[in-house]
């Protein structure tokens, strides 16, 4: 199996920034692709962006497009999800997810999900 979890999430002021992190373990974190799915309260949860094993295959949603930047260490088995002008409708739990590639992941199938954690961002 594959273990994820996230770390990075907090309270920010819209317009703000935060950087999230997750840190996979287990027999396949080094050739998974790996994504990031947000829910907000009262919502289903929807997928945000992936990335393949080496980066070179990646995917947003509109909703994030050029405010949000996926990036995976491999060497350190860790996905990054850099996320600039954030406002509040991005206000969710975010959860990091695998899959053995990034269609899986965009499909809302993924194999692995991390536990998430809370991004709050105040207007």
């Amino acid at each position: 199996q594959v273990q994820l979890v996230e770390s990075g999430g907090g309270l920010v002021q819209a317009g703000g920034s935060l950087r999230l992190s997750c840190t996979a373990s287990g027999r396949t974190a080094s050739t998974d692709a790996m994504g990031w799915f947000r829910q907000a309260p009262g919502k289903e949860r929807e997928f945000v962006s992936a990335i393949s094993w080496n980066g070179r295959t990646i995917y947003y949603v509109d909703f994030v497009k050029g405010r949000f930047t996926i990036s995976r260490d491999n060497a350190k088995s860790t996905v990054y999800l850099q996320m600039n002008s954030l406002k509040s409708e991005d206000t969710a739990v975010y959860y990091c997810a695998s899959a053995s590639d990034t269609t899986r992941l965009r499909m809302g199938t993924p194999s692995n999900w991390g536990r998430g954690t809370q991004v709050t961002v105040s207007s």
